[in-house]
């Protein structure tokens, strides 16, 4: 939508109506200078989720990372290339959110607990072990977590990694 489309308009495009119209619309309004037009309420909290959003993020990529390093550790004959390139992939894409907000950069070391509790079931499922064969508080401080040189467990290489 063009900016002499939104002019011509006497009303914006209810919010629950067409979300994509409406945030189009709240856009040329915004870089219009049209601040008496805009729709605060639904803006403030359009804008509020985002933060929110970043930090869901962090946590579901936290929990990825748990998952495959309690594999890693808890698995080492069965070590996959895919696993490598999933925890390398989970640090690096945690890091990327981190460094597009810096206030977010002590929230990982937050949820840890949390997303190793999900994370330690969720590893008992995948690989058959018991609940009880991995820890109950998560062993890995979240700078090794997030050092690309950190891995749990034997020594390996890459020639040891099962392909798929």
């Amino acid at each position: 939508m063009n900016k002499i489309q939104i002019q011509r308009r006497h009303k914006s495009t209810p919010y629950e109506t067409d979300y994509a119209q409406w945030c189009a619309e709240q856009g040329a309004l915004l870089r219009d200078g049209r601040l008496s037009d805009l729709d605060r309420e639904n803006l403030a909290e359009e804008i509020e989720s985002l933060g929110r959003s970043d930090k869901r993020e962090i946590s579901k990529r936290l929990g990825t990372l748990l998952l495959h390093l309690l594999k890693w550790e808890f698995q080492p004959a069965k070590r996959k290339a895919g696993w490598l390139l999933i925890i390398r992939e989970q640090r690096l894409r945690i890091e990327n959110l981190l460094e597009e907000s810096p206030s977010l950069k002590s929230y990982p070391g937050q949820q840890l607990m949390r997303e190793f509790k999900m994370a330690r079931l969720n590893a008992a499922d995948e690989t058959g072990l018991h609940e009880k064969d991995f820890p109950t508080d998560c062993p890995y401080q979240i700078a090794d977590l997030l050092n690309y040189d950190y891995f749990p467990g034997a020594p390996w290489t890459s020639d040891q990694l099962v392909r798929e």
